[in-house]
């Protein structure tokens, strides 16, 4: 592999100089939540989204997958529209194509004084495909519980689109049912204090679904901005190959010790 850098290892770079030394089309997934925004304070560090694009598309293999987490600021009660454009910008412009839009739902705090606006409770989870149809699917581990799993249920008939009308029919209802494209998830920092030394903090179980869904074991996962380290922990985890960049050498060092503790 003619890659400059070794597989399953932190490196302190600059991300984007740091991509163009690898090679076109030997990344399988880049999971990844970069600083928008300015919502955190990373170092003094300031990112341009729609610079990123070049190098994702040339170093993602083709019909493979790229999910990130991105949500909007709000100043003086306007939206940013950071995600919408965003992913615009790459569909029209990159040419990446916008597999699907999930909603990564949280819970806002509920105690916060959410007097003059709607509490918050979601973020944007887009994921984009490199050409055609996805290379690996797997949903199966993200199924989750059907709420009336025992029971036998009866639909009525749906009109179809030339006006006319399907059957009755009658169906047992499976344990298990697919996951539609509201994930939810609770404790964005999963009560690790090591974890939350980082200005961004996402439940692990996020990398961990996208991972299990989109990359078999040994494939590659790439995260450009560590992401409170979630994404090299569960690759781990999960016997997945990762490789992350970091500009600084304070968070390479809290992701090592992370790694070397839940790993």
């Amino acid at each position: 592999m003619l890659w400059e850098y070794e597989v399953n290892k932190i490196y302190c770079e600059d991300s984007i100089s740091a991509m163009q030394k690898i090679p076109s089309n030997s990344v399988d997934i880049i999971i990844t939540s970069p600083p928008y925004d300015a919502l955190r304070d990373y170092n003094w560090y300031n990112l341009d989204l729609h610079g990123l694009w070049v190098e994702w598309l040339r170093i993602l293999k083709e019909w493979w997958i790229l999910a990130m987490v991105i949500q909007d600021s709000t100043k003086d009660f306007w939206k940013s529209l950071t995600s919408f454009r965003t992913i615009v910008d790459w569909v029209d412009n990159v040419w990446f194509k916008l597999f699907e839009c999930t909603i990564y739902r949280k819970h806002g705090t509920e105690w916060a004084r959410w007097t003059k606006r709607f509490r918050v409770d979601h973020e944007y989870m887009p994921i984009f495909l490199k050409w055609k149809r996805p290379k690996y699917f797997n949903k199966e581990p993200l199924k989750i519980a059907s709420k009336h799993w025992w029971k036998t249920m009866t639909w009525s008939w749906n009109r179809k689109t030339n006006w006319e009308t399907t059957e009755t029919i009658t169906r047992k209802i499976n344990p298990t049912k697919c996951r539609g494209t509201i994930w939810d998830y609770l404790m964005a920092g999963d009560k690790n204090p090591l974890k939350r030394k980082h200005p961004a903090v996402f439940p692990d179980a996020i990398p961990k679904d996208f991972i299990q869904c989109f990359c078999p074991e040994w494939w590659i996962v790439l995260d450009p901005y560590m992401w409170s380290w979630s994404v090299a922990v569960v690759a781990k985890q999960l016997w997945r190959n990762y490789i992350w960049f970091d500009i600084s050498q304070e968070y390479v060092d809290l992701a090592n010790e992370r790694i070397n503790k839940e790993c």
